[in-house]
Order: structure tokens, then C-alpha cells, then sequence
């Protein structure tokens, strides 16, 4: 059964990208853990050190931006749960398997974006999953976004009240 998230979401940018932080465009240019080259996603966390172990899984901290965003985001489909899992022929193992990249390389498609494809065309607009970053406990938790926008069913909207971001060089 689809959850509901309603909270503020995190994301670690590399500055970089910082003037497009609701753009799932790299994403959607490289592929993901959780979306296939083609097929934008956003992924976010649900708290900030979260986000920063995500943007930063190899080597030393780097230069990052961090955004945060308020969400209401309905259909999330809950990958803590075996049975909503197997309803897709995915587990919890397949899910954490860090073999994505050699998977994506070797047959065009992960099986993890398979089922994002399949979790996205029953009507999913996003996944709550755990953090599989080094570092990252049983508490660390991300939200996949596969739909978004300024509206529901699916509303994130980034929180720069002082309009910082704009006034980046």
C-alpha cells in the first residue's frame, strides 16, 4: 500500500549544480542506483547528515551545497517492506547490491532500475529506501523522487527564502 511523505527533504549538491538543485537532469543523463539513463529522478534525504554521507561516498569531503526542500509527496512506495518489494520480484538485498554500476554496464539496465521503470509505471512517484552510503546506519533513509513538482500529488518545493541560490555566480 502507498505511503504518504510530508517533511522536509535534504539534498548535498556538488556546487556545480547548485543553480538547478530540482533538477534530476544528472541523473537522468548518467542513470542512478534507482533510475536508468533517461528517466529523471531526485534523490534526497530525510535528514541533512544523510545527504551529506550520499554526496560524498568516495574519498575526502568535497566543496558541497546544501538545499533543503519542503515535500508532500503521495504514492511513495516503501522499500522497508518485503511484500510491497516482492510485488516487483525485488528484496531488500537486490535493493543494497552495490554490483548497480557493473549490472548497468554489462546489460544496459540494473535490475534496481528495472524496477524503478516497473515502480514508476504502476504509478509510484517515488521510493523510500535506506541509505546504503558508507557510514550510513539502520536510521538513514532517502526518498527517490521519480515524480515532482510545485504541486500535488507529488509537490517539493526547494526552501531559499532569502533567494540565495540566485545569486550564485
Amino acid at each position: 500500500m502507498p505511503l504518504s511523505f510530508s517533511g522536509k527533504l535534504y539534498r548535498a549538491l556538488n556546487p556545480i549544480y547548485a543553480r538547478e538543485p530540482l533538477s534530476g537532469r544528472g541523473a537522468e543523463l548518467y542513470g542512478g542506483r534507482f533510475n536508468p539513463k533517461g528517466m529523471q529522478a531526485l534523490y534526497a534525504s530525510l535528514s541533512i547528515m544523510t545527504a551529506l554521507r550520499e554526496a560524498n561516498q568516495v574519498g575526502n569531503l568535497q566543496p558541497t551545497t546544501l538545499v533543503s526542500y519542503d515535500a508532500e509527496i503521495d504514492r511513495v512506495l516503501d522499500g522497508r517492506e518485503a511484500s510491497e518489494l516482492a510485488a516487483f520480484g525485488m528484496d531488500a538485498a537486490a535493493l543494497a547490491a552495490s554490483t548497480w554500476r557493473d549490472e548497468m554496464k554489462a546489460h544496459g539496465e540494473a535490475r534496481t532500475q528495472a524496477f524503478a521503470r516497473q515502480a514508476t509505471a504502476a504509478g509510484y512517484h517515488a521510493l523510500l529506501v535506506r541509505s546504503f552510503a558508507p557510514g550510513a546506519t539502520d536510521d538513514d533513509f532517502n526518498l527517490v523522487l521519480w515524480q515532482w513538482g510545485d504541486k500535488a500529488p507529488s509537490r517539493l518545493n526547494l526552501i531559499d527564502d532569502e533567494h540565495r541560490l540566485s545569486r550564485l555566480p
